[in-house]
């Protein structure tokens, strides 16, 4: 069975998916239509191609990437009050003032930083603000119990923001073509021709999914962190922010193993990820499908074969 490196992401009545040599975002329109854009990959850099570095920059821009299409899919979902025209704001107004056309483009990297330090305040320095006021409460001072109670707290939090998500009522659709992106890649893994009919039949669930990194990022920063001892919250802090890309490094160094060897590793590290996917992913509709398989067919590389892992 292939093992290929495309992936995807969710928008709003659409899906992203990312090959080695082109990007395509679909979307289903109001009226019906599947509407698509497609752009080239940039070609890596020489960061990109540095163990462990890699990681934090492919993060990084695949997060650019992702804000960028979920900008998109939104131009076409209809949120405002058809009998009230939008009027921008008087802080929309300043900023396109200020910004001109490049407006677009602050609001991305604005909005991939916000997303960053919301990501790192909840799941890296609340958990560990929790534990000190819980080791200072017990006069607790063992820093491998410390950094495993704030693991704990950590995945604590990921299962309950998960959770919380999963109960509004605007994200149901998001899973659902979560659902199809997996099941279209199965599809495509198992050499199956790409049609409705055959991607229908796959599960939701994939074992190399994002979820995946995001948990196994979890447990490798608990086992880095160990390393830097336990000192008062506001150095703790200060460490733990400079040390993210070295754990989002590491920890995509390490899934890129186990996915290449297919070992008793990957199934470790797949299984959390397999388990919190019953919360991201649900089962999507023929139309969500069509979506799903229109946007992969337009990131097919020409060289069959490059896509798959081991070959980047």
């Amino acid at each position: 069975m292939k093992k290929t490196t495309i992936g995807g992401q969710a928008l709003l009545e659409g899906l992203l998916m990312i090959g080695p040599q082109f990007r395509a975002t679909a979307v289903r329109k109001p009226d019906g239509e599947i509407i698509i854009e497609k752009q080239p990959m940039k070609p890596k850099g020489k960061l990109s191609k540095i163990p462990i570095i890699r990681g934090a920059v492919n993060l990084f821009t695949q997060m650019v990437i992702g804000v960028k299409a979920l900008m998109y899919s939104a131009e076409f979902v209809d949120l405002e009050d058809e009998d009230k025209p939008y009027e921008p704001s008087k802080f929309e107004q300043f900023l396109d003032r200020k910004f001109g056309d490049k407006i677009a483009d602050v609001a991305i990297y604005f909005s991939v930083v916000l997303s960053l330090c919301l990501s790192v305040g909840l799941f890296i320095l609340l958990p560990n603000f929790i534990t000190d006021f819980f080791s200072n409460f017990v006069q607790l001072n063992n820093v491998i119990i410390l950094n495993l109670i704030e693991g704990a707290i950590r995945v604590g939090i990921f299962i309950g923001y998960l959770a919380l998500v999963s109960l509004m009522k605007e994200m149901k659709r998001v899973w659902e073509y979560h659902g199809a992106e997996h099941k279209t890649i199965h599809c495509y893994e198992h050499g199956e021709e790409m049609t409705v009919e055959n991607v229908r039949k796959y599960t939701t669930k994939h074992p190399r999914c994002g979820t995946s990194l995001f948990f196994t990022i979890m447990i490798i920063s608990i086992l880095i962190f160990a390393f830097t001892g336990w000192h008062n919250v506001f150095l703790n802090a200060i460490i733990r922010i400079l040390l993210v890309p070295l754990v989002a490094g590491v920890s995509l160094e390490l899934i890129k193993f186990a996915v290449k060897h297919e070992n008793w590793l990957f199934k470790v590290l797949s299984a959390p990820g397999l388990m919190f996917q019953s919360f991201t992913t649900r089962e999507p509709d023929d139309s969500q499908i069509e979506v799903a398989i229109a946007a992969f067919m337009e990131v097919l590389p020409s060289d069959e074969g490059s896509d798959e892992w081991g070959k980047d």
